[in-house]
């Protein structure tokens, strides 16, 4: 009898054993499926411990979904968990999963600003990585008040959102967004750009709005300095800027994209019209990037007040309107080869 309740007890021992170590493994053991990098899965606001559990797994993250379900039930984390985004490496555990999503252990989202585009085409980019819609970041560039707060103008603050690659939480709400770029901008300005600019006698949004110019005036970024230097030496002597880019400009103020300039548009009544209005534009017309802004605080000191396009990216720079007409000519020579070349081709 004796023996028989010895062979129970260490039968009962083992059971128990076996039943901790299930239990262990629920807990502790790897839980996901098998892949190489880490995954992300979006928690919004307000969402239950199912449509959690929903999300895990519609990202492929989760192996098991019962024994998820039972750890986060059992220790009570299910209604623990919190909004974000939160990337899960290949075997993590139950623990670990429901650990790093009830405590807030977020992962930052990675926001890439794109250099030279249009307030709408930032916001639809913001809008596909964020939380947030295109249409709340579009409201914190053009908020009058968020822009005083930060030192400019609605009509400014685009201009200031410098094309890096940002890191922000998932959930981060557009305004902060706005001011966190328009101060990594102020810290470039103040180590970089504010003692070049103060030489030139420019101001901040002066700086941005040339710059802006430039941007959209060349690729080359070796150019861009030149071409700043040819935009200042005519501001210098109050010749106007006559700069295409701020007709294109005009005409996606009115027509909603870009296009190939006509004759006519060069008569624009805008105040963007720079063959018209001397000086600078009242506003920037896009976002300039890093070198842009360095070319116009640090422009190439020279004598050319004219430049035309070669056709390969590249510009010809003239000093005097006869260079800069047998450069232009030159050009349209070129364009007209091309033309011919491509009606012979056609089929």
């Amino acid at each position: 009898m004796r023996k028989v309740l010895l062979i129970s007890g260490l039968a009962a021992g083992v059971l128990l054993l076996a039943i901790g170590a299930g239990v262990f493994f629920v807990v502790f053991g790897p839980n996901t499926g098998a892949y190489d990098e880490a995954r992300g899965v979006k928690i919004p606001r307000n969402a239950d411990f199912d449509a959690v559990t929903d999300s895990l797994e519609a990202a492929g993250i989760l192996g098991s979904r019962s024994t998820f379900e039972f750890v986060g039930r059992v220790t009570g984390w299910a209604g623990q968990v919190k909004a974000g985004y939160y990337e899960i490496e290949s075997g993590a555990s139950n623990y670990r999963i429901l650990d790093t999503i009830r405590k807030g252990l977020q992962t930052p989202i990675r926001l890439t600003i794109p250099p030279g585009t249009r307030p709408d085409v930032m916001a639809a980019v913001a809008g596909n990585v964020m939380a947030f819609t295109a249409e709340e970041f579009l409201n914190a560039l053009e908020d009058s008040s968020l822009a005083r707060r930060l030192g400019t103008d609605a009509a400014h603050l685009f201009g200031f959102m410098m094309p890096e690659t940002y890191s922000f939480y998932w959930l981060t709400d557009a305004p902060t967004i706005v001011a966190r770029i328009k101060e990594s901008f102020d810290t470039l300005y103040e180590n970089e750009l504010a003692a070049g600019a103060s030489s030139l006698n420019l101001n901040r949004e002066e700086v941005v709005r040339l710059a802006s110019i430039v941007e959209w005036e060349t690729g080359i970024p070796e150019e861009k300095p030149i071409v700043a230097g040819v935009y200042l030496n005519r501001l210098r002597i109050g010749m106007p800027l006559q700069a295409d880019p701020t007709i294109q400009f005009a005409v996606i103020q009115r027509e909603g994209q870009k296009r190939r300039l006509l004759y006519a548009d060069y008569r624009l009544d805008s105040p963007f019209n720079t063959y018209l209005f001397a000086g600078l534009p009242p506003a920037p017309i896009t976002n300039p990037s890093p070198s842009s802004l360095r070319a116009v605080a640090s422009p190439d000191r020279h004598d050319y007040l004219y430049f035309v396009a070669r056709g390969d990216g590249s510009h010809t720079f003239s000093r005097t309107f006869e260079e800069h007409r047998r450069a232009a000519a030159e050009y349209r020579t070129l364009m007209e080869q091309r033309r011919a070349q491509q009606s012979a081709t056609a089929p």
